[in-house]
């Protein structure tokens, strides 16, 4: 693949202004500074640094967030920042997309991508996806409280109830409750209609991948190859 090419899907920039790149000399490739951009490269595999920053190709980008409190999920955020400014923009210029949303004051693991496909598959409702959420409750529960979520709860406009796939009390006031649906505000309405409050909101697994502990808030990383088996299933 041209170097103009592989820089512009990797989202440098049009294919002109990755020419203008290469050739200012702001790519170095094993340390070696390249400057035609018409050059060939085998793209699988390939490290390089554009201004002293390191790279590596990758044909779909597939990312993960801890996100914190107040971002928005969208590329024209209303109220707050939009969680497109935790990332380098490159990533941005290639077209990443949130895999789900997560509101604003919900906080912990977003993923990310540019590959329709793989978005498709997580969030659609067909395939229950099972996500993970901890759960600050402001009323102390008991077990009756987790029974009745995953028996199942009335939600306004709903024409059946909605039952949870896994619910257990972690604290009197912390709950890990896991869903394998996308219902607008779904965690704080099943909480409520269960005869208490959410608090506090954080996801903290996406299949069976779970955020990890070393990944500090507002902080983003590539998903290894393992990591998105996980999340795949």
């Amino acid at each position: 693949m041209q170097l103009d090419r592989l820089l512009q899907s990797q989202g440098f920039g049009s294919r002109k202004e990755c020419r203008q790149l290469v050739r200012n000399g702001w790519l170095t490739i094993n340390g070696e500074r390249i400057e035609d951009p018409f050059l060939e490269v085998e793209p699988v595999g390939l490290r390089f640094e554009v201004d002293d920053e390191p790279w590596e190709y990758r044909e779909k980008a597939y990312l993960m967030v801890n996100k914190p409190e107040g971002y928005e999920c969208s590329r024209d955020p209303m109220f707050n920042k939009g969680v497109f400014a935790l990332l380098p923009e490159p990533l941005v210029e290639r077209g990443v997309q949130p895999v789900g949303r997560l509101d604003s004051d919900t906080t912990g693991l977003l993923l990310m991508s540019d590959d329709g496909q793989f978005i498709h598959a997580l969030t659609s409702p067909k395939r229950k996806v099972p996500k993970t959420y901890r759960v600050g409750l402001k009323h102390a529960a008991d077990a009756a409280f987790t029974q009745k979520l995953l028996d199942g709860v009335w939600l306004n406009d709903e024409t059946e109830a909605t039952q949870a796939a896994g619910a257990e009390l972690v604290e009197p006031t912390v709950l890990l409750l896991t869903i394998t649906e996308g219902k607008y505000h779904q965690v704080k309405r099943m909480v409520a209609a269960a005869g208490n409050r959410v608090e506090a909101l954080c996801r903290v697994a996406v299949g069976g991948l779970a955020l990890p502990d070393d990944l500090p808030e507002g902080e983003w990383r590539w998903l290894g190859e393992a990591e998105l088996a996980a999340v795949q299933g």
